[in-house]
């Protein structure tokens, strides 16, 4: 007598069985789609350049994320009221803070100058930069919904201040694809810090993974396995074309299946990568000269170490990738974070920074690819104008200042306000949902159109929100 087990059942068939065994009915539907699919052409490559919605003014950009939060009395917005109350106690009502540590009114320890035609005004800390003002468009009106690292992070990079969501390079490669193939369409150039709230701030959320940002490092190699491990170029192509059967197989049996694709995509990109990445990641063809100038041979080492991610990324631009987003170099101590010792944090911040950023800034230009670029310089936050304990400033995310540089910027502007102390924007308030908007819209992408379906909804960037600042544009 045989006896059946009764508490092991066949598993179910999942939908994709089910269309695959079906040889009428909905089998029969799936295959017209399918059939559909290839009749009208859609490439099975999702990352090739894509219709816009309109001219795109640019074709790639540059995002150089200031961690931790710049302070704006410091920087771009100078308040002479809140030096001038220096010392005393705030006269504004005070928000809630993230610490509570209140202290005084601390005015700018850096003087102002104007630069330029625009005679736009940049403190002392930023005395390259400064000389590019007439290429940027200052915003000085920025806020954000939230006012913790993690959140701030995950707003500024996905539209949304919890995790889960598609990074903003990511939203470009699906609506824009790429015209690179050989490097990932969106390039983080990690120079030490990633920020709070880590990787997802650069993921694929609910896109194919096929779009999520690559971690591009200093370290030798740059990227993991891109350098082969087998002993020859042959037997590495023989597992490559194993691979690919077995990837095939898998697709013919259960039809199209998203993460199926997007692994023989990534694959076949990392494969492509091991060329590419080497070429890329060698500065041997750069003068000296260049390299001098974005301060790679610098003193302070954080300075050269930005100094290569800035020339990296121009080099990727001339490449092709669509998204290129730059990280503070690791080893100061703190980001741009200063709860304490606001004079030096900040010092050595901007001196990472400054020379490096000017330099690509003429270089894109003395190249020609100035107008075809999109360069975007913020942070998840500002500052308060009053003092953390003494020498400190907490989270703002009721007024800071970003810019903007680039093709289809209007240089020389300074856009927006905050009060006399730089506390509150209080005309033409900027939300991130707002930033988002203009960047698409440079890039010919209608905010608004760029959707995608996950959970019932058509899901964008910038939420039901956003609207291009058109006052900074061309």
């Amino acid at each position: 007598m045989q006896y059946q087990c009764r508490n092991i059942s066949a598993a179910p068939a999942s939908r994709r069985e089910l269309l695959a065994r079906s040889a009428t009915g909905i089998g029969a539907t799936a295959l017209a789609s399918l059939m559909h699919r290839e009749v009208r052409g859609e490439p099975e490559n999702a990352l090739l350049p894509k219709e816009t919605h309109h001219p795109p003014r640019v074709q790639n950009v540059i995002f150089l994320y200031m961690d931790g939060g710049v302070s704006q009395v410091d920087t771009f917005d100078p308040k002479p009221q809140l030096s001038r109350v220096n010392g005393q106690a705030f006269p504004q009502k005070i928000e809630p803070t993230q610490f509570n540590n209140i202290g005084n009114s601390l005015g700018s320890p850096w003087k102002f100058q104007q630069y330029g035609e625009s005679g736009t005004p940049v403190s002392d800390l930023f005395p390259y930069v400064a000389k590019h003002v007439d290429d940027l468009a200052v915003v000085r009106s920025m806020v954000s919904n939230f006012s913790e690292h993690t959140n701030a992070n995950y707003f500024l990079h996905t539209g949304h201040g919890q995790q889960g969501r598609p990074g903003m390079g990511a939203r470009w490669g699906y609506g824009l694809g790429t015209e690179c193939q050989e490097l990932p369409h969106y390039v983080i150039l990690n120079g030490g810090l990633i920020p709070p709230g880590g990787l997802d701030n650069f993921g694929s959320g609910f896109l194919p993974a096929s779009y999520q940002g690559s971690v591009l490092t200093n370290s030798n190699p740059p990227v993991a396995n891109v350098r082969r491990r087998e002993l020859t170029e042959e037997l590495q192509q023989n597992k490559l074309d194993l691979i690919r059967k077995l990837d095939a197989a898998a697709l013919d049996r259960f039809g199209q299946d998203q993460q199926v694709e997007s692994a023989i995509a990534n694959y076949e990109l990392a494969a492509r990568m091991q060329l590419a990445v080497p070429g890329l990641m060698d500065l041997s063809d750069e003068s000296k000269e260049t390299q001098t100038c974005y301060g790679m041979f610098a003193e302070f080492k954080n300075t050269a170490t930005f100094g290569r991610q800035c020339l990296l990324a121009r080099r990727l631009v001339e490449r092709g990738v669509r998204f290129i987003q730059l990280t503070c170099p690791g080893g100061n101590g703190d980001r741009w974070d200063q709860h304490v010792k606001l004079r030096d944090g900040h010092t050595k911040n901007a001196l990472s920074v400054d020379q490096p950023i000017a330099a690509l800034l003429q270089d894109l230009k003395d190249r020609g690819l100035f107008e075809q670029t999109l360069v975007v310089w913020t942070g998840e936050f500002g500052r308060t104008p009053f003092a953390q304990g003494k020498d400190g400033r907490d989270h703002n995310p009721y007024g800071f200042s970003s810019w903007l540089a680039g093709g289809g910027i209007r240089g020389g502007t300074v856009y927006g306000a905050t009060d006399e102390h730089g506390y509150r924007a209080v005309e033409n308030r900027v939300e991130m949902h707002d930033l988002h908007a203009t960047m698409l819209h440079l890039c010919g992408i209608d905010h608004e159109k760029l959707t995608y379906r996950f959970s019932g909804r058509d899901m964008r960037l910038t939420d039901v929100h956003g609207h291009v600042v058109r006052d900074i544009i061309q």
